[in-house]
């Protein structure tokens, strides 16, 4: 049984998200939280919340075993780029785009 739960508009450029969801997908939830603990980026607190609230969802479901879940995939599309000004040299002005990320989390039990 798949359980997801998904971040939507989260401040950060996905290409920093993308740089640490390699290292946990596709191991169990504990030893991917564990992992996630120790890094320093911004990006690896952000995504555990997410995997924190599939494990919620999945533990919703009566029939499912939460010390068995796996981290089946994580996705992490981009979100709408916020647009702002930067004013420059002569008058002129140069955009700066915030970016912003969706995140998805897919847990699935174990198969044994």
């Amino acid at each position: 049984m798949e359980t997801k739960a998904i971040a939507k508009y989260v401040r950060i450029s996905p290409m920093k998200v993308r740089k640490i969801i390699g290292g946990i997908k596709g191991k169990p939830v504990e030893t991917g939280l564990n992992k996630l603990r120790f890094m320093p980026q911004k990006a690896a607190g952000l995504v555990e919340k997410v995997i924190r609230s599939a494990v919620a969802n999945a533990d919703q479901n009566s029939d499912v075993d939460v010390d068995t879940l796996v981290i089946k995939n994580i996705l992490v599309d981009q979100g709408p780029s916020l647009k702002r000004f930067r004013a420059r040299a002569r008058g002129r002005g140069s955009r700066i785009l915030k970016k912003t990320s969706h995140i998805t989390v897919v847990v699935a039990e174990e198969q044994v």
